[in-house]
């Protein structure tokens, strides 16, 4: 942890990593790297703004990965953010779930010891096609996504 994130979960042996990885879910604290992907958060009233993932048709927050040339993220959450927005926009990194593992492994595409996915948000509309879908209830299917416990009590969920 550094000094300027607040922990909010930790998942110790998380089954979506290779054995013994963990991973951190964080608010606060500027935006860290290795950033692998990036998300983009926009809230109205209790609701998120979701799109189908490409690969799976599952509704999620709108997210990019990231290049190597971009090690923090923020160039590709930009080109997210106005790819979504249709406009440019100030954006606020909230935090990000950071994955640790000691060793890869032939299915973990990401990089080790430590790999970011980023949460920003804006308070601009979307100007594409998607969903408003609940993040406050406990039905919420967005409670299973591993960068719920950022937004869960920010005014988000």
């Amino acid at each position: 942890m550094r000094p300027d994130e607040t922990l909010v979960q930790v998942t110790e042996n998380a089954p979506w990593l290779p054995a013994g990885g963990r991973a951190e879910a964080f608010r606060g604290g500027i935006p860290p790297h290795p950033m692998s992907m990036v998300r983009l958060l926009l809230v109205r009233g209790d609701e998120a703004f979701c799109v189908a993932r490409p690969e799976s048709g599952r509704l999620d927050l709108p997210t990019r990965i990231t290049g190597d040339d971009d090690p923090t993220g923020i160039q590709t959450v930009a080109t997210l953010a106005h790819d979504v927005i249709g406009a440019l926009c100030d954006l606020t990194f909230i935090g990000a779930v950071r994955n640790v593992v000691a060793t890869g492994a032939a299915d973990y595409a990401w990089p080790t010891p430590e790999a970011h996915f980023g949460l920003w948000t804006t308070a601009a509309d979307p100007a594409i096609e998607g969903e408003w879908l609940t993040i406050a209830s406990e039905a919420s299917s967005l409670r299973e996504k591993h960068w719920y416990p950022i937004v869960a009590g920010v005014g988000a969920g």
